[in-house]
C-alpha cells in the first residue's frame, strides 16, 4: 500500500479540493455557499449593464444627465439591471421607467441635483427597483424658486421597491409616491424641507425600517385624495427632529400623519423630538397605532381625530408630551369608536398657555383599559368633553400623580360613562371628579356617591 507523502500537508489537500469545487461553480453560487468572500464579487453582476460603459464618469464636474438617461432607457427596455459605480453624478430631469432596476454602491453612488424643474421623476413606473443610491438635492430649490415637489417623484408605480437608499439636502420633499404599491425599506432621510416621505392613494404599501431625521415639517405622510381604504403599514422606523416651520395647528410637526387613509397600521416605530404629534390619524378609519415609543413630543403624542370610525391605540409608550393620547372630534365630525389599551403614558406637561396636561382623553364609543398614566398636571384620564360624551368605559387603569385622576363630563347632554376597578394614587385635586369642560365640580366621586349624575356608573375603584 502506498504511504502518504509527508511533504504534502493536509491543509494543501483541503485547498486543492476547494479549487476543484470552485472550478465547477460560478462565483455567485460559490459566494452563496460561503466558499468565497462576497467582497470578491465587488462590481456589477455579470448580467448587469455598467453605467461606465455607457459613458458616465464618476466624479465628473459636468452634467451627466444625457448619458445616464440613455443607460436608464437601455436597461429598462432590455429588462436588465443597471449598476452605478461609486462616485458623484450631477444630473437633473431624469425619467425613471417601468421595469427599471438601478443599483449602486450603498452610500457612495451619489446622484446630485444641479438645478432645473425636476430632479428625478417617474410615471407609470411599474416594477421599479432602486437600491444603494444616494439622492442629494444640494439644498437647491426644486421646480424653480418655489419649494415644492421632492427629490424623487413617482406616480403610478405598482410593485415598487426602494431599499438602502439615502435622500438628503432637499429644499422640498424627499420621496413622493402616488398610487404606489410595494415597499420602502432600510432608507435614510435627512435635511428635508417639507416631508421625508409622502404616499398618496397607495395600495397596501409598506414603509419599514427607515431612519428619518432633521425634517422641517413632517416625517411620513400617508394620505388619500378621498377617504377610503389604503392598507399602508408603517413599521419599525426611527423618526426624530421633526419641526413645524410652515406653522399651522397640527398639519405640520408630525412624525407620522395619516390623513383620510383607512386600514393603516403604524407599529413598532421610535419617534422622538416632534413639534406636534408622534402619530396623528386624521379622518383615518380603522387605524391601528400599536407598540410605538414616543418621547419629547410638543403636542398630543398619539392622536385619532375628526371624521374617523374605529381606532386601536395599544401597547404604546409615551414619555413627555403636552397630551399623551387623544381620541376626539365626536362633535361635529363624528370621530368615534376606539380601544385604548395597555399604554404607558408619563411625564405630561402643560403648554405655555396652561392648556393640555392630560394623559389620555376620549369622547365617544371607547374603552380605556389596562393603561398606566403617571405625572399629568391637569387630568390623568379625561372622559368626554361637554356634550361630546357617549358610551365610555374606563376600567382597570392605574393613574398616579395626576392633579385629577379621572375627569368625566356630566353635561346634561352627555351619554353614559362607566368608571370601574381603577387604582388612583396621589391626585391632589380628587381621584374622580365631575367636569364642566375644563372645570372640576362637585365632590370626589371616588369617595362620595355619584347618584346626582345620572349618566355615571362608578364603583370598585381604589383611591389613596
Amino acid at each position: 500500500m502506498p504511504t502518504a507523502n509527508p511533504m504534502i500537508s493536509t491543509e494543501n489537500h483541503v485547498l486543492d479540493r476547494r479549487r476543484i469545487v470552485l472550478g465547477g461553480l460560478t462565483a455567485g453560487a460559490a459566494a452563496l455557499l460561503g466558499l468565497v468572500p462576497r467582497a470578491a464579487l465587488a462590481g456589477p453582476p455579470a448580467s448587469a449593464l455598467d453605467a461606465e460603459s455607457m459613458g458616465l464618469v464618476p466624479g465628473a464636474a459636468g452634467d451627466q444627465t444625457e448619458a445616464l438617461q440613455k443607460a436608464i432607457d437601455r436597461a429598462a427596455l432590455a429588462k436588465i439591471p443597471l449598476h452605478l459605480p461609486a462616485g458623484r453624478y450631477r444630473v437633473a430631469g431624469l425619467k425613471f421607467k417601468s421595469n427599471l432596476n438601478v443599483s449602486g454602491v450603498p452610500g457612495q453612488s451619489v446622484l446630485e441635483y444641479f438645478g432645473g424643474d425636476t430632479f428625478i421623476a417617474g410615471e407609470d413606473a411599474d416594477g421599479l427597483r432602486l437600491q444603494g443610491l444616494v439622492f442629494d438635492g444640494a439644498g437647491l430649490a426644486l421646480g424653480g424658486a418655489e419649494k415644492r415637489g421632492a427629490l424623487v417623484e413617482l406616480s403610478g408605480a405598482c410593485d415598487l421597491r426602494v431599499s438602502d437608499c439615502r435622500f438628503r439636502n432637499s429644499a422640498a420633499g424627499g420621496l413622493v409616491m402616488r398610487r404606489a404599491s410595494g415597499e420602502l425599506s432600510g432608507c435614510a432621510f435627512s435635511a428635508v424641507a417639507t416631508a421625508a416621505v409622502f404616499s398618496e392613494d397607495a395600495a397596501g404599501f409598506v414603509i419599514a425600517r427607515n431612519t428619518i431625521s432633521d425634517c422641517a415639517n413632517n416625517g411620513i405622510l400617508v394620505w388619500r385624495s378621498q377617504a377610503g381604504d389604503d392598507g399602508t403599514r408603517v413599521i419599525d422606523n426611527l423618526i426624530s427632529g421633526i419641526r413645524a416651520e410652515a406653522g399651522g395647528s397640527g398639519q405640520n410637526g408630525n412624525g407620522v400623519n395619516v390623513f383620510r387613509a383607512g386600514g393603516v397600521l403604524v407599529q413598532g416605530n421610535r419617534i422622538i423630538d416632534c413639534a406636534y404629534s408622534a402619530i396623528r390619524a386624521n379622518g383615518a378609519s380603522n387605524c391601528q397605532i400599536i407598540a410605538n415609543s414616543a418621547a419629547r413630543i410638543g403636542e398630543v403624542a398619539l392622536y385619532a381625530e375628526f371624521a374617523f370610525q374605529g381606532a386601536i391605540i395599544a401597547n404604546n409608550l409615551v414619555d413627555g408630551a403636552a397630551m399623551g393620547i387623544s381620541v376626539t372630534n365626536f362633535m361635529p365630525h363624528g370621530g368615534r369608536l376606539a380601544v385604548i389599551q395597555g399604554n404607558v403614558v408619563r411625564n405630561i406637561a402643560t403648554r405655555a398657555d396652561g392648556s393640555r396636561g392630560i394623559g389620555i382623553a376620549a369622547e365617544a364609543d371607547a374603552v380605556i383599559t389596562g393603561n398606566v398614566v403617571e405625572s399629568a398636571p391637569t387630568v390623568g384620564i379625561q372622559l368626554g368633553w361637554g356634550p361630546a360624551t357617549r358610551d365610555l368605559q374606563a376600567s382597570s387603569n392605574l393613574v398616579r400623580d395626576a392633579k385629577i385622576g379621572i375627569g368625566v363630563s356630566t353635561d346634561k347632554e352627555a351619554g353614559r360613562v362607566l368608571i370601574t376597578n381603577n387604582v388612583i394614587s396621589g391626585s391632589s385635586d380628587g381621584a374622580i371628579r365631575a367636569m364642566n369642560h375644563a372645570r372640576a365640580i362637585g365632590p370626589d366621586l371616588a369617595l362620595e356617591s355619584a347618584e346626582s349624575y345620572p349618566n355615571l356608573s362608578i364603583y370598585g375603584n381604589v383611591a389613596r
